[in-house]
């Protein structure tokens, strides 16, 4: 019974490291310079980096209003 559950929890890391193995890879410079360009195309929209208007802000602080 336990060599069974052995097998079976080989095949699995197997089927793990094949699906790992088969995965395309990204060189870290390739993706660096990807996200740089990336930032740099949408750099105009970044709130961030622009700021944004009072009326767009959903952040900005509430106006109160009482009626009495």
């Amino acid at each position: 019974m336990s060599s069974s559950s052995n097998l079976a929890a080989m095949e699995k890391v197997v089927r793990q490291l094949r699906l790992e193995a088969s995965i395309n890879r990204v060189k870290v410079s390739q993706a660096a310079v990807d996200l740089q360009q990336f930032c740099m195309q949408n750099a105009l929209q970044d709130p961030l980096l622009t700021g944004m208007t009072s009326s767009t802000n959903p952040f900005r602080p509430q106006k109160v209003c009482a009626f009495l």
